[in-house]
């Protein structure tokens, strides 16, 4: 997947993987003759060698010294439910490929809230007294109560919705303050999203859509499905759930509104109780539509979103960065520009479902 630093004269291509921005830089030498001189007095030598190392001693760098002497980062990671599949690997994967060692020189401290957003604020407090390098603030939710928490302390953002329209930053290409990471526009989600339904789905007329509440990204979502649902023809019944003992009454729900299909707004504590969903949704004879594959790979329809996988690496780059004396304001928040397609043809044959070839020539993922 290619990234893109959003900046204000232009875009700025990045690596797949890596992200960094090649430039080429040239240096001219000088060729300078050795001057002769008399030999000094070998205390005088020995005190001139003191003196340097002193003076070499002074002007390290802040950090280094303690760098050299075996410093010890840790990370804090923070999400309001156990992190969703992927995101802690990819991140210890990607930081050994970068050089580091968990337990010699970075320690990972992972604090979720089991579904209750209200206790975000207290873990996040919890890694500040910690004194974390770096925090990794998995969602909007997460990400809120970790900026409410220290304005010191940098801050990696993952798996957010328009993190300027829910007041974390200022601007993408210029996020200042202690915050910056990945995120994604819902715009991009919401609208085609709908678009691929309505084409799998041609005779569907009423769409049921189920979020986590309390997080205010996938609220952003569904605002944006509801004004793309209008252009499409379809009826959005809204399905809002706090917990998981929503889930039966929300289903329904959407029976009395006669919807046709389901579309989940992955998030934390919807991966978590995905098999929950995924169960009643068969019981109602609903296809699923998401934005990760877990929900495809586990009995769901489609799903159609930025890659879980890339985002989880990229956010292992910017911690390396910061570990290394970045400021967090000087590094843009950074957007995919291609999504995954995934496909679930077992899925649809066992539900009586045809796939349009139109479809399944886009996807990058099939279940067969």
């Amino acid at each position: 997947m290619i990234y893109t630093h959003v900046l204000d004269g232009g875009q700025v291509m990045s690596d797949d993987r890596t992200g960094t921005i090649m430039r080429q830089t040239g240096r001219s030498s000088n060729e300078c003759a050795a001057a002769a001189h008399r030999p000094e007095p070998r205390g005088w030598v020995l005190r001139l060698g003191a003196l340097g190392l002193v003076l070499a001693f002074l002007v390290l760098p802040p950090g280094a010294g303690a760098q050299g002497a075996g410093k010890i980062y840790r990370i804090g990671v923070l999400s309001p439910e156990v992190p969703p599949p992927g995101v802690l690997e990819g991140l210890r994967e990607e930081l050994r490929e970068l050089g580091y060692v968990e337990g010699k020189t970075i320690t990972i401290e992972t604090r979720h809230a089991e579904g209750r957003n209200d206790r975000l604020a207290a873990m996040a407090d919890e890694l500040v007294r910690l004194k974390v390098d770096v925090i990794l603030a998995v969602n909007t939710a997460a990400a809120q109560a970790a900026k409410n928490a220290t304005a010191v302390i940098p801050i990696v953002v993952t798996r957010v919705a328009d993190p300027v329209r829910t007041g974390l930053v200022p601007s993408l290409s210029r996020p200042g303050g202690n915050i910056t990471g990945v995120s994604f526009q819902p715009e991009e989600l919401g609208g085609k999203r709908l678009e691929m339904l309505k084409e799998a789905l041609p005779g569907v007329s009423s769409v049921a859509v189920l979020w986590y509440a309390p997080n205010p990204g996938p609220t952003i979502n569904v605002e944006e499905m509801q004004s793309s649902s209008k252009r499409l023809g379809i009826r959005l019944v809204r399905l809002p759930v706090q917990s998981p003992s929503d889930f039966v009454a929300a289903f329904a729900t959407g029976a009395r509104g006669r919807a046709g299909a389901l579309v989940v707004i992955d998030d934390a504590f919807v991966s978590r109780h995905r098999g929950q969903i995924l169960e009643l949704a068969t019981r109602h004879s609903l296809p699923v539509f998401s934005q990760f594959m877990p929900f495809v790979e586990g009995g769901g329809l489609m799903a159609y979103g930025p890659s879980a996988r890339q985002m989880n690496l990229r956010v292992a780059h910017y911690i390396d960065k910061i570990l290394k004396g970045a400021k967090p304001a000087d590094l843009p928040i950074e957007q995919p520009t291609q999504y995954e397609l995934g496909i679930n043809v077992k899925k649809a044959k066992a539900m009586g479902l045809t796939i349009p070839q139109s479809l399944l020539i886009r996807a990058d993922h099939v279940i067969e």
